[in-house]
């Protein structure tokens, strides 16, 4: 059995490796979904004795199937968000322990102790649907950080800017975690000059505003905010761990999860650091679900493990990965 202590006391590369063979095999024997799809590739337990060798689940697979390696009761279904008529991914949970944990100690990895903060969210879009993770882990951090001032914030601007000044004038360390498009809507209501606030972006336009390169996106919030980097989030609804940029787009994985970049034009080999593929993530934390998860997501790798996202594969709602041929 694999414990939640042996996932998130990894401490070095060589553990990280010898875990996640022996997460494979579990989810290989419990996970008929991911069973089928390695079977399909002729891959099992008996001939896969490294990362590189392990199959990577596209990520689709979590909008028509249910992906689970556990029999017990599903705790919490989270899902993605999504245009009209098109189908939204499913992750049941059914121990919601795990990403507790995960998040919290992402967190704190990262950023210290969570009652050093005051946190404020800027999430509506995520806040005006149900089961979203993002929505679920901030409201956690939120009670968490025990600060008065912490909370939610929908379309009521005017009240968020004035707590935001406030807040940052008096010394307090802030958070302000928000969906891209509102934190550019908050900015062309009122220039900031924050010293004590960290801007953490967690992407998406959602549809509201038109993309932008990262570059052009950041620097339009730095000179919006007063601050010299923009943090970022990475995560979804099929992973339950994050990776975090400090600022300039490069991203850090906790010690439980890992990117792998695959070829564009062959999802089964991959290419070495700095050059461009598709992300491959190992999410250990997804112990019930599926811990191999080929994402639409762009990206490159650079030493020590940091990432790079670049973007999606065109019309990858409809294309695809080249792996769905099950």
């Amino acid at each position: 059995m694999i414990s939640q202590e042996d996932i998130f006391q990894i401490g070095s590369k060589k553990e990280f490796e010898k875990i996640t063979l022996k997460v494979f095999r579990h989810q290989y024997d419990n996970n008929l979904v991911y069973q089928q799809f390695c079977n399909f590739l002729k891959k099992d337990k008996t001939n896969v004795k490294s990362l590189t060798e392990i199959p990577f689940l596209p990520i689709q697979f979590f909008k028509s199937h249910n992906v689970l390696s556990s029999s017990e009761t599903v705790q919490q279904t989270f899902t993605s968000s999504g245009t009209t008529g098109m189908q939204t991914s499913k992750h049941l949970v059914t121990d919601v322990s795990w990403y507790e944990m995960s998040y919290r100690l992402g967190f704190s990895e990262f950023y210290g102790n969570i009652e050093d903060y005051c946190v404020l969210a800027l999430l509506p879009s995520y806040l005006e649907r149900k089961g979203s993770s993002l929505i679920y882990m901030a409201e956690d951090l939120i009670q968490s950080s025990n600060h008065e001032d912490s909370g939610f914030y929908l379309n009521n601007y005017d009240e968020l800017i004035s707590k935001l000044i406030e807040l940052d004038d008096s010394g307090q360390n802030v958070i302000l975690i928000g969906v891209t498009y509102a934190l550019l809507d908050l900015i062309e209501k009122q220039k900031f000059q924050l010293k004590n606030t960290i801007i953490m972006e967690t992407g998406g336009m959602k549809g509201k505003r038109k993309e932008m390169i990262r570059e052009e996106l950041h620097s339009i919030l730095c000179n919006g905010f007063g601050v010299s980097k923009i943090h970022s989030e990475y995560g979804m609804t099929e992973l339950l761990s994050q990776a975090y940029s400090l600022g300039d787009g490069i991203f850090e994985c906790p010690p439980w999860m890992q990117i792998l970049v695959r070829d564009t034009e062959d999802a089964l080999t991959y290419v070495s650091e700095g050059k461009t593929g598709g992300i491959n993530v190992i999410d250990l934390a997804n112990i019930n679900s599926c811990s191999f998860i080929a994402t639409q997501d762009l990206g490159k790798k650079y030493p020590n493990h940091s990432f790079e996202v670049l973007g999606r594969f065109d019309n990858s709602d409809i294309r695809g990965c080249n792996l769905m041929v099950i």
